[in-house]
């Protein structure tokens, strides 16, 4: 059998494809094209064609890593449609690590375009807000007391009945509605304050607040640190975290990404604490995989990997250090809807619904397909809406189905579009859709 070839041995690669081939070929080649990671892919169930399938898609990275076929006119598109909720990992019979193929593509693309100044306006306004405004935690407070003003002053009605948000994003304008009452900002958490755990401390986290979360979900995020504190947790709030670098390698940003890791492990190991808790599937996923976005960095692997071995999602504290201390009984049937990141790339699946059927008075009912991307991919709901809720309505016929009055989530991007869901399937004032931080929390009747 002859090996395959290198580099050298094919002519003509310019500078991406060369860059491509090094960053990727030898794991596109790992893929032996037996399709089990078909039916496991959304994209490939809702448009039906090969390009839109892992199999598919890897073997386009290999081709234009060979130089076969354009980076920009052939590749970019299909790559761009990829959800990137790897679910086909977790179905791949030999292991091929497809996250890192869409990595690399995404990262070769993106250096493509700026190399030949292709920037459409969508592209542009992505490009600043990764560049000036995520990686920034006061901006993005500023953005979430800006959204908390707007809420409250009741000027989300006059904007509303004015469809001024719809005469320019139809995406922005749902997404706008179903966006989570804010409460005051007072009550945010301070960054770089240790919070004591009530009675016997078991033991000391340090608490990643993220950007999406600490913005404009930081009523969950106290709560986060209520359930912790209410099990003997110690919390310590790393005054120096950034983002997690999730939406800049998702976007091929991947210099940014790996100064936000280095940023996070320097402050979280400043903490000292014994684990780094996050309460997002995403923004988890990226954290437990700063070993791998570092491993060609050698002053960093060795603290990126001992940063990974700390990181746990909330779920997994509360039940290792558990029970919680629950106050009240559920009313009602409860569904899960899997975070994608949590389940495929974390592998925590185990954990959320057992703290959900330990809930008293809850009844637990499992979700057709509740392991499927709703199609929220982080910001795919805003830059592909059509495709996405091809996807999440034929999710929300699966929750229809479970008669359930609460859907619960692990994600904030997934709770939005669950709530997208329910809006789009006229549900929404009899089904409630929270995070499974704000079930449990209200079970313990923490407010």
């Amino acid at each position: 059998m002859s090996s395959l070839p290198s580099s050298k041995q094919i002519s003509n690669l310019d500078g991406k494809a060369q860059k491509l081939f090094d960053l990727s070929y030898d794991a596109t080649n790992q893929c032996v094209q037996c399709g089990y990671c078909l039916p496991a892919c959304p994209t490939y169930e809702s448009m039906g064609k090969e390009s839109a399938s892992p199999r598919g898609r890897i073997n386009l990275v290999k081709m234009a890593a060979e130089g076969k076929i354009d980076i920009q006119q052939d590749l970019a598109e299909p790559i761009d449609l990829c959800l990137g909720c790897r679910a086909c990992e977790v179905a791949c019979p030999v292991g091929v690590p497809y996250g890192h193929i869409l990595e690399s593509a995404k990262e070769v693309i993106a250096e493509k375009q700026a190399e030949e100044k292709q920037f459409p306006f969508g592209d542009k306004v992505k490009s600043i807000l990764l560049s000036s405004v995520f990686p920034y935690p006061k901006r993005l407070r500023f953005v979430g007391n800006l959204t908390r003003f707007y809420q409250s002053s009741r000027l989300n009605k006059v904007i509303r009945k004015g469809k001024i948000i719809d005469k320019i994003s139809e995406p922005m304008a749902q997404m706008e509605k179903i966006l989570p009452l804010l409460e005051a900002p007072a009550k945010r958490n301070k960054w770089g304050t240790t919070i004591p755990a009530k009675g016997e401390t078991k033991a000391s986290v340090a608490f990643f607040a993220g950007c999406i979360m600490d913005a404009m979900m930081y009523r969950t995020n106290r709560l986060t640190i209520e359930l912790l504190t209410s099990i003997g947790c110690e919390v310590i709030i790393p005054k120096t975290q950034n983002c997690c670098g999730a939406l800049h390698a998702h976007q091929g940003m991947m210099k940014q990404a790996k100064e936000m890791a280095k940023r996070n492990i320097e402050a979280f190991e400043r903490s000292g604490a014994d684990y780094y808790i996050n309460n997002a599937g995403g923004c988890g996923a990226m954290l437990r995989e700063y070993d791998h976005l570092l491993v060609d960095d050698a002053s960093w692997y060795e603290r990126a990997k001992e940063f990974v071995n700390k990181s746990r999602d909330i779920s997994e504290m509360l039940v290792q250090y558990g029970p919680l201390p629950f106050k009240k009984e559920w009313q009602g049937m409860i569904t899960y809807q899997d975070s994608c990141h949590l389940r495929n790339v974390q592998g925590v699946h185990q954990e959320p619904r057992l703290l959900l059927k330990s809930i008293p008075g809850a009844t637990f009912i499992e979700m057709e397909g509740s392991d499927r991307c709703c199609a929220s991919g982080g910001i795919y709901n805003l830059l592909h809406f059509e495709e996405s809720m091809k996807i999440l309505d034929a999710k929300m016929e699966n929750v229809k189905k479970t008669k359930a009055a609460t859907i619960v989530t692990a994600n904030p991007g997934c709770l939005l579009q669950m709530r997208l869901g329910t809006e789009r399937q006229g549900t929404s004032d009899q089904v409630q859709t929270l995070h499974l931080v704000e079930v449990l929390a209200e079970a313990c009747e923490l407010q």
